[in-house]
């Protein structure tokens, strides 16, 4: 084996000691001719290989530094756990990782959990046979406690950095999480509905998953803060289950429901997100009410469900690639060992056609 390649094997075991550490500087030139014992040329022959590797970076004026990739493949390949990796928003936001990681060398291997306890946990156990140097968890049923956590903790103790997407972790300290300002959401779209003239607000709000409480509370806030009131009797709630079976088996008892018993001397409703505001605007079609005539209807997310619904519907955006570029980033700086701060990626109103002012008989 030539110098410079038993040199750049040298440097490849430090640089991995060094990303334990959070250190991603290497020595200067003339600092690794002295403590290796070799010239200037083996020096730059190894970093050369090094670069092709994509294992180090040169910056002008100051250096190399380890991009955080590690020499074995497969470490380069993050896994994420999803709720749902084909349905709503996921398809884009999982592009938009994906791109990110992938022009700072990683790859991204998708596991759906279908937000089912049980899914979530056999995904980590397989996960525990060899533990990636980091992961990106969609935390299951995240409102409420995690059966889970053990295994989270058993990938932390083996090293893996843990990034959590739309729910935080309260059980594991010090983690990240990257979400959305869903009280800030929720406090907007009140007061946009509150600006337009309507002071009985209905809502409808997933239970078992963060999101749901977080813009449940933005919006009782909001309507708290102008002196109007989110009633009880006004609020609806559903769970994963119902859910599933909307998208399953276009079930929509539990819209029917909430038309039937929620919506008396409503002239607004503030919806979870656009997939709930579609069908909730065909259920109230059925039920003889008009959009936004009778009824004004926003929510969350501006997916390409808020423009395939008969009536556009009004609804809360992040800026473009704005929350999985954030993902990738924050996760590309722990696997070089470098803090990351969690984040909550701030919404923006899209007006479309479902809100309007209330009308004098309404």
């Amino acid at each position: 084996m030539n110098k410079y390649e038993t040199l750049s094997k040298q440097l490849t075991e430090q640089i991995a000691r060094n990303l334990e550490q959070g250190i991603t500087a290497l020595p200067t030139e003339a600092e690794l001719c002295a403590r290796y014992d070799v010239s200037r040329q083996t020096v730059r022959a190894a970093l050369a290989v090094l670069k092709k590797k994509g294992l180090i970076e040169s910056r002008q004026g100051s250096g190399s530094f380890a991009t955080g990739l590690s020499p074995t493949f497969s470490e380069n390949r993050i896994p994420i756990l999803i709720s749902n990796s084909q349905e709503y928003i996921y398809p884009r936001l999982l592009a938009d990782i994906r791109q990110t990681l992938n022009e700072k060398g990683y790859q991204l291997d998708v596991l759906s959990t279908d937000n089912h306890f049980n899914i979530e946990r056999t995904h980590l156990l397989t996960l525990l046979e060899n533990p990636p140097r980091g992961l990106i968890a969609e935390g299951t049923k995240s409102a409420l406690p995690s059966p889970n956590l053990d295994l989270y903790k058993r990938l932390k103790a083996a090293g893996t950095r843990l990034l959590f997407l739309h729910g935080c972790c309260p059980a594991l300290e010090n983690e990240i999480c990257i979400k959305d300002d869903n009280y800030y959401g929720g406090y907007l779209l009140a007061g946009h509905l509150a600006g337009l003239g309507h002071t009985r607000i209905a809502g409808l709000f997933k239970s078992d998953d963060a999101q749901g409480p977080e813009r449940f509370l933005g919006a009782a806030c909001g309507l708290r803060d102008l002196s109007l009131t989110f009633a009880d009797e006004n609020v609806g709630w559903f769970l994963s289950a119902d859910l599933e079976a909307l998208e399953k088996k276009q079930d929509t008892r539990f819209l029917a429901s909430f038309c039937k018993e929620r919506l008396s001397d409503c002239t607004a409703v503030i919806c979870y997100n656009d997939e709930i505001a579609y069908w909730l605007i065909k259920e109230l079609s059925y039920a003889g009410i008009r959009v936004p005539q009778d009824l004004s209807v926003v929510c969350f997310d501006n997916s390409y469900l808020s423009d395939l619904s008969k009536v556009r519907i009004t609804s809360l955006a992040h800026r473009p690639h704005e929350l999985g570029r954030c993902v990738a980033e924050a996760m590309t700086l722990l696997l070089k060992g470098h803090p990351a701060a969690s984040q909550e990626i701030p919404w923006e109103l899209v007006r479309k056609e479902s809100d309007a002012a209330p009308t004098a008989s309404a």
